[in-house]
């Protein structure tokens, strides 16, 4: 059993810590495991180690037991934002965010500049009051249609559409679940919660500047590529993955399989050929095709529609499907969807899901990030952001779109909103947001009241408010709360302030609080960012009380901070989800995010301390 000493070195529990810390760490930035998988391990160790080695107080009492590293799992702050997601997924289903796509158009007076400035604000402005991730889906497909519209990549758009969204959450409390964390380590702290505007003129100054940034110079450093054919000539990982039969009339029986056989298609490239259930592999050197081979090809959608009617007597794959309906080819028609980070497909593969069968359509192309799949096409697990290129028919497609699993992003294909519905979720969303705005009630009552009243007024179905949940969200955060309260108990937290006060040395605050603010904003892009938050708050509340300083300043530094994920595409959702659309890699977003977070540090640290006084 160990007792706490305080202003004591390194103990052998902090050791322990800081290792899991950084096993965690790795874990979630190499994505090999799992994220939920690794959460769930964090508080399995957590448990078991601190049974064994408990932390005894001076009346011997134990003051990290099972119950306190579980809290997380009912901590208000979670709670909060799950019920957020369900009340941004009712607005976002009843489809009134995609009136303002035509209204952007129609204002826009035919300037790209104009449209795209409408819309980024206008993203700004909603995320300040509803998740980000719901925003950035309904946005998507609005900036692939400008996109389109004015003949530009959408690689132009897309990524500025997050890094908006992610600042606008900086202004106020429910703008992210990263802020209501912060929050929440105030209130276990002893001192009072962040007020819903408490930190909105700062952030309204660092949202503009990340504004400002996105339309002026991020532009210069924005990848250039116009379609999939030409990313293809740039890199063939950019191609949809689709399998293709030989069927008995097939023309191409008896011919000899090289990677490039279609002489007219000459970008589409033939991956494998499964043959009675046996992959082989190229080179194809003397292999002639058979009735019943399965070809796996990468391929453009365009390509892939001319290929299937080229008269070469090939039908989709059919060997993973149930066979679903068959469609009047004059109702048939082709949309790509985006997989969302709450889907059942995530971690999954289109054949156990069954998804073709519960939509009668069919999957023909698989787009992965910007890798292209191995496998079987059937047999590959998919990812959040993943694109399937689908066909179906038009009542098909009323389905799909209500499928929290996917969302469309094809611009072209349109629906009226459900306005009846619309209305009632407007209402509800009102009242969750002014009602906290007002101190009226506490925003976790404010937010179940809009999570019930979704579903109870049918805005939402049960099932759907269900899926909206996302179990990465609860598992991370969790584990992220359960280490942030080891970090306590153990004087872990207190240990790293000092840590970093001696670096600093005798330092003025404001050289601290730009420092502290520099390494939270680092480590965000390399962890989630709401971890990052949880980690650091009772280390920021640390140093705030040592050099006599606010403490509150700190945590206002660990919102602003935290949120600026920009320089990789794992630590915020928002950015896998632009990934695949915009065909972007990872050193895109270095190129373009990590001097959006140089500047908002700059502009953070010459602007708070005058704003504080300090």
């Amino acid at each position: 059993m160990t007792t706490i000493i305080e202003n004591a070195g390194m103990t052998f529990e902090m050791m322990f810590l800081f290792s899991l810390i950084v096993g965690a760490l790795f874990c979630y930035a190499n994505e090999k495991i799992p994220m939920e998988i690794t959460a769930l391990g964090v508080v399995l160790i957590l448990l078991f180690f601190f049974h064994f080695f408990p932390i005894i107080d001076q009346n011997g009492s134990n003051i990290l037991p099972s119950s306190k590293i579980l809290s997380g799992f009912a901590n208000p702050a979670m709670l909060t934002v799950l019920a957020l997601l369900v009340v941004g997924q009712g607005v976002v289903k009843t489809g009134i965010l995609e009136i303002f796509s035509r209204h952007v158009l129609a204002l826009s007076m035919g300037k790209l500049w104009i449209a795209t400035l409408i819309s980024l604000i206008t993203v700004l402005l909603i995320s300040a009051f509803l998740n980000n991730i719901p925003v950035v889906i309904i946005f998507i497909p609005i900036m692939q249609g400008i996109a389109q519209r004015f003949h530009i990549p959408a690689s132009k758009l897309l990524m500025p559409l997050s890094f908006v969204a992610v600042v606008g959450g900086m202004t106020t409390l429910v703008g992210s679940g990263t802020n209501l964390l912060v929050s929440n380590a105030l209130i276990e702290s002893g001192f009072d919660g962040f007020t819903f505007f408490e930190f909105t003129l700062p952030g309204l100054l660092l949202a503009g500047t990340g504004l400002a940034y996105v339309t002026i110079i991020a532009p210069k450093f924005l990848p250039h590529r116009t379609s999939l054919s030409h990313r293809m000539r740039e890199r063939l990982d950019q191609h949809f993955m689709a399998e293709i039969s030989i069927n008995a009339e097939s023309r191409l029986i008896g011919q000899s399989l090289g990677v490039r056989m279609f002489h007219e298609l000459p970008d589409i490239n033939v991956r494998m050929i499964n043959r009675l259930g046996k992959t082989i592999l190229p080179p194809f050197t003397g292999l002639k095709l058979r009735e019943d081979d399965v070809i796996a090809l990468s391929a453009t959608r365009e390509d892939l529609t001319k290929l299937m009617d080229s008269g070469y007597g090939l039908t989709p794959a059919e060997g993973y499907r149930t066979n679903p309906n068959s469609h009047k080819k004059s109702d048939q028609i082709v949309v790509e969807m985006m997989i969302t980070p709450s889907s059942s497909l995530v971690d999954n593969t289109i054949s156990r899901t069954g998804f073709e069968y519960r939509h009668n359509c069919q999957v023909l192309g698989i787009q992965h990030h910007a890798h292209m799949i191995r496998s079987r096409m059937g047999q590959a697990k998919l990812s959040a952001g993943d694109l399937l290129l689908v066909k179906c028919d038009t009542e098909t497609l009323r389905g799909l779109r209500e499928d929290l699993d996917v969302v469309l992003v094809e611009f072209s294909v349109e629906e009226l909103p459900n306005l009846k519905s619309a209305n009632v979720s407007i209402f509800i969303f009102l009242s969750v947001v002014l009602s906290a705005a007002f101190g009226l009630v506490p925003i976790v009552i404010s937010s179940f009241f809009g999570a019930l009243a979704m579903v109870a007024t049918n805005v939402i179905s049960l099932q759907q408010a269900t899926r909206a949940l996302d179990f990465k969200v609860i598992t991370t955060i969790a584990a992220a709360l359960a280490l942030g309260v080891a970090m306590e108990a153990t004087g872990a937290a207190t240990y790293l302030a000092n840590l970093i006060l001696s670096i600093t040395g005798t330092a003025s605050p404001r050289v601290v609080l730009s420092t502290f603010f520099l390494m939270v904003a680092l480590m965000s892009n390399i962890i989630s960012t709401k971890t990052c938050a949880v980690l650091f708050a009772p280390i920021g509340l640390h140093i705030g009380a040592e050099i006599d300083i606010d403490p509150r300043i700190f945590a206002i530094t660990i919102v602003f901070a935290a949120n600026c994920a920009f320089a990789t595409p794992f630590a915020y959702q928002t950015s896998l989800l632009v990934m695949g659309p915009g065909s972007y890699h990872f050193k895109d977003f270095l190129k373009v995010g990590s001097p959006l977070v140089i500047l908002i540090w700059l502009v953070y640290s010459a602007f708070i301390p005058w704003y504080y006084g300090l």
